[in-house]
């Protein structure tokens, strides 16, 4: 198995400061914790872009809650847990539905304008997996855009919260009694804070989105390189679940050479009535689930690459030319104009479509306060693992987990911030990996850790990331970070998928096609020893709501 750096090779901080909480990201999460911690001390938000970058912003479904009419939290519940294929924390998934309608109507009431019905209505849709309409949405398809524009309005509009752009965590600082004294950072570019600093704090609120860019193909900004699990996993942490990264069913496919971030179209547009076909014009959805086209995005994504290799097809199609013009304006606008850029007129025309990287469901463990396993050091967002997506997000279930989750750290902050700990020197061996392995990194993870997964293939994808890992770098910058980070959160996801022999939610083996309850209902828990991976898995999980496999 590859060692691993303990720590990333990076000059010394050439200058410090403070704040009481520093908070990492600055997506739905981060900026929510941001705006509700600030009462209980100075805050600091440390993002590697601008505030409207990383992936809120690229959210176009919407945000789910039980805000319509008949819709309740209970069914929202079951929707969810039955999606999670039963690894679901079913007390975090209730916390999550009891609390999100009260969430977004603070949303609302900070700015967020969410569209409506001619009646006046909160306009609530529908997507895959839930048997309600009760996802709201903005600008049609531009939600996380407008719940982005609001939250860094507010957070612009608060003097008492410091913002650091342009700045990449590179690693947490160890406090003398065991827990966080703080961060290292880079800031890219000239000012009074350039290069490597220090910033030290009493708590560390992890908010820095998913891994996507650890493949060569996904719906994630290129700010998405897992630098907060790796960071966190550096420091002692426990990630959990890594094994469960949701691929998009509908991801428009772009040829054969296209990488980075690729065009996501988003499973409203199923929601309202568009539907799959393969070249020869077949709903082949139908009959494959009681809710056809909008099934859980596992049975989804798989059905469309079992259909992929069936045919022999690099894509399938997406059909929504029956809405009109009209529709396609007024609901999804960014879509269309997306679809057009790219030469595909879907008013006349059907949209090549693939499954890539979405989600990952899995990330840093957390209890129901977003606090970690290292003391002082929580979590939020598509960073954390909160219990709640289980084996499978539900859709739209990602920016409210972000939304409530966030608020639970600050309430937790509010009943008293951990202790401030003096900074020690950090033993840790240092590492790096040369920034010229990513493009190749990426390919492995994709080709072996991908939709489809087997024993050999996870084999051989572990040996392939070993051998990246062998070209040092030796010249400590952003783009030797972020490939360290890919290669370490890469890592344990193939150690993680190769352990979970059988298929559930979005883990998919080839030679172990069924779920396996007696065996693998359960998570798996990665950690780094002296540079090596511990995986661990566990006890036996047992949800108490019934659900139906995870294949609804």
């Amino acid at each position: 198995m590859t060692t691993l750096p303990a720590r990333l090779l990076a000059p010394p901080p050439g200058w410090t400061t403070y704040a009481d909480v520093v908070v990492v990201g600055s997506g739905i999460a981060g900026l929510t914790a941001a705006l509700q911690a600030r009462e209980v001390g100075s805050v600091m938000v440390v993002t590697k872009d601008i505030l409207s970058a990383g992936s809120t912003q690229w959210a176009q479904g919407g945000i789910a809650a039980a805000l319509g009419p008949g819709d309740t939290p209970e069914q929202h519940l079951r929707d969810t847990l039955v999606a999670g294929a039963g690894l679901c924390d079913e007390d975090a998934v209730r916390a999550l539905v009891t609390e999100g309608p009260d969430a977004v109507r603070e949303l609302i009431a900070l700015g967020t304008q969410f569209d409506h019905t001619a009646a006046g209505e909160l306009s609530l849709t529908r997507e895959g997996g839930h048997l309600r309409d009760r996802i709201a949405h903005a600008g049609g398809d531009a939600t996380g855009a407008e719940i982005q524009r609001a939250l860094v309005a507010a957070v612009e509009a608060a003097p008492d919260i410091e913002v650091i752009e342009h700045a990449l965590v590179i690693d947490l600082v160890p406090g003398a009694d065991g827990g966080v004294a703080g961060v290292t950072l880079h800031v890219m570019g000239e000012g009074q804070r350039d290069g490597v600093g220090a910033v030290h704090c009493r708590a560390v609120v992890l908010a820095s989105g998913g891994l996507g860019q650890v493949y060569s193909a996904t719906t994630n900004p290129s700010v998405a390189t897992g630098d907060g699990m790796a960071l966190a996993l550096r420091a002692g942490a426990v990630l959990r679940d890594l094994e469960f990264v949701q691929f998009h069913p509908t991801v428009m496919w772009l040829g054969p050479d296209s990488t980075g971030q690729q065009p996501l179209i988003s499973e409203a547009v199923r929601g309202e009535g568009a539907f799959l076909v393969d070249d020869a014009g077949v709903r082949f959805m139908t009959g494959q689930h009681e809710l056809a086209d909008l099934a859980p995005r596992d049975v989804v994504a798989k059905a469309i690459m079992r259909r992929m290799h069936e045919t022999g097809r690099p894509h399938m199609w997406l059909d929504a030319r029956h809405f009109g013009a009209a529709k396609w304006e007024s609901r999804f606008p960014t879509i269309l104009a997306t679809c057009r850029s790219h030469g595909i007129d879907p008013v006349q025309e059907l949209v090549p479509v693939a499954p890539a990287c979405h989600y990952a469901s899995g990330g840093v463990a957390t209890d129901l306060s977003g606090q970690s396993s290292v003391p002082g050091l929580f979590a939020c967002g598509e960073v954390a693992c909160s219990g709640v997506h289980g084996a499978n997000r539900l859709a739209s279930n990602s920016l409210l987990e972000g939304l409530v989750f966030s608020r639970r750290i600050a309430l937790r902050l509010h009943e008293g911030l951990p202790p401030r700990q003096d900074p020690v020197d950090d033993p840790r061996a240092s590492g790096l990996v040369d920034g010229g392995a990513r493009r190749e990194l990426q390919d492995v993870m994709t080709e072996r850790g991908g939709v489809l997964r087997s024993r050999d293939g996870l084999a051989f994808g572990a040996l392939e990331l070993a051998a990246c890992g062998t070209d040092e770098g030796r010249d400590p910058g952003v783009d030797a970070w972020e490939t360290t980070n890919l290669l370490t959160v890469g890592t344990a996801l193939l150690g993680a998928a190769a352990m979970r022999e059988e298929t559930r939610g979005s883990h998919w083996r080839d030679d172990f096609p069924d779920r396996d309850d007696e065996s693998w209902a359960r998570h798996i828990d990665v950690r780094l020893v002296d540079g090596e991976l511990a995986l661990d898995p566990g006890v036996r999980h047992v949800q108490v709501a019934t659900d139906s496999g995870g294949s609804r």
